[in-house]
């Protein structure tokens, strides 16, 4: 069948139009391999000559700055410093042992470095430079950089290194930098090529290694010509890489400084939190240690004297040290029973100084007995037998959600170091960790804040801030990123009666300011300022029926770590909150007599804003407040570089 004459038009015309479009695609290839054979030709004709004459184009790569980390107030918490070093490549240096001779007649490198930079030469791929010695002086330096054409392989450096302005004071929370160990590497599916860099340095511990990704930054290179034997003669190009993220955390450096100050000589550990929106204002464990000697290497002498310490500097109370809470956890308790229903604000328990239990008496820390007593007595005399009574009737499984609606017994997200979770136990977490059936007595224990409840400081600033507010803050750490605010999610309500709330808020208020609170030598007497407070006194040792017979041993009478834990937790004010503290002070004895005190001042401080007025403390304190305050060295904010001067 013959086509009509329409049909044949129709079709030429699709023929052509194929056509059309497939000489139009030709010519663009054509197009674009002229021009790619242009610029290979004329624009980057040296550099493939010089490839071509013996591959003697090297591409290095150039670290980027650390990110930067700052306070809340712009105070530098951790920087980067200049640092001249010195680098070998085996398979441009040739002779190694030689080039490392004549390098030691320049510079100081002591024979054990040399053997150490030599085994490391043979551990690492021939290409890749290996670190003979950093921190050198400027003098040094030059002597190297004005003979390298007389020392093959050998590259002189000039890099940055981490570096801790304040020192001691935020070791915990930033932690340290410290070389990529072949540990690192493993722990790390498709490493960064930067970490193959000789030395480079990565978050060891803290924000510096739960952030690491973000401060590492990304890498520069440049290409360089090196002639036949090694020797670098001319960079071609270069490109810069990215610095790390700068961040801005939620601490203020004067606080903190202010927090180590006033724990100073003791074992302890102080959160202070906005209890608006969760910052952590200080967050401080003492002793502690300068990050710096890690950076640039610690000694074996430095290292064991700060293992052998038996107040534990290296580590971190604040967030990974767990206690018995002890009374500060009679909060949890007060409010499950109040939501249980089990008690009401006016009715009472009798306490003639003991429980009695299946035939075992429970004593309370007043061997006469408080006689009987409400919830808001009860907290202000730390009444033990109210609390073995009324958790009898709640049962642990109710105070154990308890615990965890108010923040303990749950691991808070902060980047830092081995966060720790803490316990609030119920029959089926004890099943589980150890097999065995919830007794009784586990639960009088528990009321107290004993057996196997623990917490950290963390833990008891959060329940602290949760119970002021009555909405579920949560803490953070990162302020900024970059400059850009991190937002604050608002905080969802406890789900708890403010009557209930309001019971043990009154409870608190009565320790601090009522004659027989259990704090009453802690009080605030600035008006607008008042504080609230719960005490707490840990057991770390069994007392037996003898010794309670014939007279329980006093803890200064005691080796000190045989003593009871002293632990404080506050907010103020106490009518409109805006900070929590708490604090603890290990072997310290009594919660009243050790913590309070110290807690209150770092409360003060925040306050504030500054060293606390001598307004705010009772008269009769006056005097020593200001010796103690006298005796410490304080951050001096109008002095640059953050240089320390009595206060």
């Amino acid at each position: 069948m013959k086509k009509s004459s329409k049909d044949a038009r129709a079709s030429r015309s699709s023929v052509t139009r194929r056509a059309l479009m497939l000489g139009v695609a030709q010519a663009a290839v054509i197009a674009t391999l002229g021009l790619r054979m242009r610029r290979m030709q004329l624009e980057q004709a040296d550099d493939y000559r010089l490839l071509a004459d013996g591959n003697s184009i090297k591409i290095r790569l150039i670290p980027p700055a650390r990110g930067l980390i700052y306070d809340r107030n712009g105070v530098l918490l951790a920087g980067n410093e200049q640092n001249f070093r010195v680098t070998i490549t085996r398979e441009e240096a040739g002779d190694v042992e030689k080039v490392l001779a004549d390098l030691r007649r320049l510079i100081p490198v002591t024979e054990a470095q040399a053997e150490d930079v030599l085994a490391e030469i043979k551990r690492q791929p021939p290409h890749a430079p290996v670190q003979v010695v950093d921190r050198l002086s400027w003098e040094e330096f030059s002597r190297v950089a004005v003979n390298a054409p007389a020392l093959p392989g050998v590259t002189p450096d000039a890099g940055l290194s981490r570096i801790y302005p304040r020192g001691a004071e935020f070791a915990h929370v930033l932690g340290y930098v410290g070389a990529v160990s072949d540990y690192d590497l493993k722990k790390i599916e498709d490493p960064d090529p930067l970490l193959r860099i000789p030395k480079f340095q990565i978050g060891k511990t803290g924000v510096e290694a739960k952030l690491e990704d973000d401060l590492r930054g990304r890498a520069g290179q440049r290409r360089i010509e090196v002639n036949s034997m090694g020797r670098e003669m001319r960079e071609i190009d270069r490109r810069e890489g990215e610095p790390g993220v700068t961040l801005q955390l939620t601490l203020d450096a004067r606080l903190q400084n202010f927090a180590h100050e006033r724990m100073k000589g003791e074992s302890a550990a102080a959160v202070v939190m906005d209890v608006t929106n969760g910052d952590i204002l200080a967050i401080a464990s003492d002793p502690s240690f300068d990050p710096n000697m890690f950076v640039r290497g610690i000694s074996s002498a430095d290292y064991k004297a700060l293992m052998e310490n038996d107040h534990r500097p290296l580590a971190d109370k604040s967030v990974q040290g767990l206690y018995p809470p002890g009374s500060t956890f009679k909060i949890v308790t007060a409010l499950a029973a109040l939501s249980a229903g089990v008690i009401g604000p006016e009715d009472t328990v009798y306490c003639p100084g003991y429980y009695e239990m299946g035939g075992r008496k429970f004593h309370c820390w007043k061997h006469s007995g408080h006689g009987r007593m409400n919830v808001v007595q009860s907290l202000e005399q730390s009444c033990d037998v109210f609390y073995y009574d009324v958790a009898q009737r709640v049962g642990i499984d109710k105070i154990a959600e308890m615990a965890e609606r108010m923040g303990v017994g749950v691991r808070h997200d902060l980047p830092m170091s081995a966060v720790a979770e803490g316990v609030a136990p119920s029959k089926a977490w004890k099943k589980a960790r150890y097999d065995k059936d919830w007794r009784i007595g586990d639960t009088i224990n528990a009321s107290i804040g004993q057996g196997y409840v623990l917490a950290s400081p963390l833990h008891l600033a959060v329940m602290t801030a949760r119970l002021a507010s009555g909405r579920m803050i949560e803490p953070r750490l990162v302020r900024s990123r970059n400059g850009v605010e991190v937002p604050v999610a608002d905080a969802p309500p406890l789900g708890l009666r403010e009557s209930w709330l309001d019971q043990v808020r009154k409870g608190m208020v009565a320790v601090v300011n009522n004659s027989r609170g259990s704090a009453a030598k802690s009080k605030v007497v600035m008006a607008g300022w008042k504080m609230a407070g719960k005490t707490g006194t840990s057991q770390v040792r069994n007392i037996s029926a003898a010794e309670r017979a014939r007279g329980v041993i006093r803890n200064e009478q005691l080796p000190w770590i045989r003593r009871d834990h002293a632990l404080f937790v506050c907010f103020a004010p106490a009518d409109n909150p805006k900070y929590a503290v708490s604090l603890i002070v290990e072997h310290g004895g009594g919660g009243s007599t050790v913590a309070a005190p110290i807690a209150r001042d770092i409360l003060l401080f925040a306050l504030a804003g500054g060293l606390p007025p001598l307004d705010a403390y009772p008269s009769s304190q006056r005097d020593g407040v200001q010796s103690r305050f006298d005796s410490m060295k304080l951050v001096d904010p109008e002095t640059p570089g953050g240089t320390r001067t009595r206060a």
